[in-house]
């Protein structure tokens, strides 16, 4: 009975999702099995809040150069384009950004969210003709740069091996935001999820897509500011606007637009998000670690960097804090800046709060930001259990 429970509420998480019977749908009976569980409604608590929240956009105009194509080579799905050319203008990559959220996550369905899987070349294949846009095809290249400059020709045929076993289990091709990340720790992800169970795995790519969608809203923001007047995006009244009514209903779907001042708004920031973000991962349960509290600071003191062994309280400066969502990510821990100041940060979990039989009261992870790096995106994600834990620099 549990169990029931906890799929029904995993399900429910999934509202939006539900999609006419097809050949994929037929080959994979547990995509069936969301079709016949999954309202496409969007819940009660969050239909009036959307409405709202289109109203709103609507009273903000933007550069409208930016079409349904172009979210098209943001997100492969014809749904999610239409429902974003249908929702603009916005006015900044901020808002963009929550209405690609808002819409992927509760009114783009399961045929949707694979046929933005499908739009994406297998990791390794550089030589893939599968492409919606010729600026989605780029943008896919340079995306697995990283990954091809690091691939060995033993590293392509275990990936290509491995892809082939994944698609065969789930009916998908293996999505990840290949940014920044090289082809051993890209082989060593689709390892970890390939045991996921079908559903586990399909949010997990569903949220991987928006990650990839997020990255490219920002490059395609950054583009059409480039050919039109700054004056268009000149609204800082309208901008400075807080979301909290939205915020409080949709919860973890949505962000609140940060309040930039003019002078930022003029010439559209490159950035879509902190410099500094994390997420956590609870690796014994296979799914996301909400409310954990997670806290920033800043190393601040006399020494250019603190020493093992010495006490070091009291220099540290504090940055941010905030409590993860329901897909384990944290709020803003600090604002949307172009560059970052160089130096030590450290970033801590109050893991024994979120695991009170667990062996970590807390854990924190100190890294180092280099004056050369200061434009540069910094996630620290967080994978944790409750006898172990490890991290990486993910993008």
């Amino acid at each position: 009975m549990r169990k029931n429970r906890e799929v029904s509420a995993n399900l429910r998480n999934h509202r939006g999702l539900i999609c006419k019977k097809n050949l994929t749908v037929e080959r994979w009976p547990y995509l069936r099995f969301l079709t016949a569980h999954i309202s496409r409604s969007p819940a009660p608590e969050h239909r009036d809040a959307i409405h709202r929240l289109r109203d709103h956009r609507r009273a903000e105009p933007m550069d409208s150069a930016i079409n349904e194509t172009d979210f098209l080579s943001c997100c492969g799905s014809t749904k999610f384009a239409k429902e974003m050319a249908r929702a603009a203008p916005f006015a900044s990559c901020e808002q963009a950004v929550e209405a690609a959220r808002e819409i992927w996550r509760n009114r783009v369905d399961v045929n949707g969210w694979l046929e933005a899987f499908a739009a994406h070349p297998q990791i390794g294949d550089s030589s893939s003709s599968i492409k919606k846009t010729e600026t989605s095809a780029e943008w896919s290249k340079g995306e697995q740069s990283t990954a091809l400059a690091t691939a060995t020709d033993s590293t392509l045929q275990e990936l290509f091996e491995w892809n082939a076993l994944y698609r065969q289990k789930f009916g998908f091709v293996f999505l990840i935001c290949a940014s920044g990340r090289s082809s051993p720790e890209i082989l060593a992800e689709l390892k970890k999820r390939y045991p996921n169970r079908p559903i586990v795995e399909l949010e997990i790519a569903g949220e991987e897509q928006m990650k990839v969608t997020e990255l490219r809203l920002a490059k395609l923001f950054t583009a059409k500011a480039k050919t039109t007047s700054p004056v268009t995006t000149q609204h800082p009244a309208v901008l400075s606007e807080k979301p909290k009514d939205r915020l409080s209903v949709i919860g973890a779907h949505l962000i609140a637009a940060t309040d930039p001042s003019p002078t930022k708004a003029s010439r559209v920031s490159g950035r879509s998000r902190p410099p500094i973000t994390t997420h956590v991962l609870d690796v014994s349960r296979g799914r996301p670690a909400a409310g954990i509290e997670v806290q920033l600071e800043m190393w601040a003191g006399a020494q250019h960097r603190p020493s093992f062994g010495k006490k070091d309280s009291g220099e540290w400066v504090f940055q941010g804090s905030s409590v993860t969502d329901t897909d384990g990510r944290s709020g803003a821990l600090m604002g949307i800046i172009d560059n970052i100041t160089p130096g030590i940060y450290r970033i801590s979990f109050n893991t024994g709060k979120y695991s009170p039989s667990g062996f970590f009261p807390y854990v924190s992870i100190v890294f180092e930001i280099k004056e050369s790096q200061t434009a540069e995106h910094f996630h620290v994600p967080l994978l944790l259990s409750p006898f172990s834990f490890s991290t990486y620099r993910g993008s």
